[in-house]
C-alpha cells in the first residue's frame, strides 16, 4: 500500500524573533498579522536583507513584487516583497518604503523574475528601481501620461485613444466626456436630502 505524506503544516511558531535577530539593523517594523509575518526594512538596505533571506533563511523564490499607495504619509509607496521557502513551507512578506522620487534598489540580481516585477510597479505606481536595466512600462501603452493605481490619479485618466478613419491610425486626445460626469452629488439619499424618495413617506407613517 502506498502511504501518501503530507507536506508539514505551516507554523510562524519562532520565525519573526529568528528573521528579525538575522537582519539586525536594517528591520524598521515587524509584527505577524493574520496569519503572515510581515517584516519592513530600510530602503537603502533592501537588497541585503533579501539577500539574506534568500541565502541563510532559505527563503528561495520571489513570488510577487506588488505596491501600496498612502498619500498621507510622507514616504507614500509600499513595495512588497513576497518570499517563499520551499525547504521550510513558508511565506514572508517584505516591505519597504519610498517616495516619488527616491529610487528601490533592484532585485533582479537576486532574482531575473523581478525585472517584469518592477516594471509592473513602475508602470502602476511610478517607483523607480536602481539598477533595473530595462525599467518600462508593461501594461499601459507607450504614449500612457502618469501612473493609475495612484490613489490621486483620476478615474477617467488624461487622454483617450480611438481609431480614426480619416487618419488611418489610433489617435490620442484629451479626455472628452459626453456627461458631465465629473460633478457629482455625494449627498446620500437617506441623508440631509431636501426632497423625498417614493417610498419614504411610508417611514413617518404610525404602526
Amino acid at each position: 500500500m502506498t502511504v501518501l505524506h503530507s507536506a508539514p503544516k505551516w507554523s510562524n511558531e519562532g520565525v519573526l524573533e529568528t528573521l528579525v535577530a538575522a537582519l539586525g539593523d536594517l528591520v524598521v517594523a515587524s509584527k505577524e498579522e493574520h496569519g503572515e509575518v510581515v517584516i519592513t526594512v530600510k530602503r537603502e538596505g533592501l537588497a541585503t536583507a533579501l539577500e539574506l533571506l534568500r541565502d541563510s533563511q532559505e527563503y528561495q523564490q520571489l513570488v510577487e513584487i506588488a505596491g501600496a499607495d498612502y498619500p498621507d504619509r510622507a514616504e507614500r509607496f509600499e513595495v512588497v516583497y513576497m518570499l517563499l521557502s520551499l525547504t521550510k513551507n513558508h511565506r514572508l512578506l517584505v516591505k519597504t518604503c519610498t517616495d516619488e522620487v527616491k529610487p528601490v534598489p533592484t532585485a533582479t540580481t537576486l532574482w531575473p523574475v523581478a525585472g517584469w516585477l518592477e516594471r509592473e510597479v513602475y508602470d502602476m505606481y511610478g517607483v523607480v528601481f536602481e539598477g533595473n536595466t530595462d525599467l518600462r512600462r508593461i501594461l499601459t501603452d507607450y504614449g500612457f501620461e502618469g501612473h493609475p493605481f495612484r490613489k490621486d490619479f483620476p478615474l477617467t485618466g488624461y487622454q483617450e485613444l480611438r481609431y480614426s478613419a480619416e487618419e488611418q491610425r489610433v489617435v490620442y486626445e484629451p479626455v472628452r466626456l459626453a456627461q458631465d460626469l465629473r460633478v457629482f452629488d455625494f449627498t446620500s439619499p437617506w441623508e440631509g436630502s431636501d426632497y423625498v424618495l417614493p417610498g419614504d413617506e411610508k417611514a413617518g407613517e404610525a404602526k
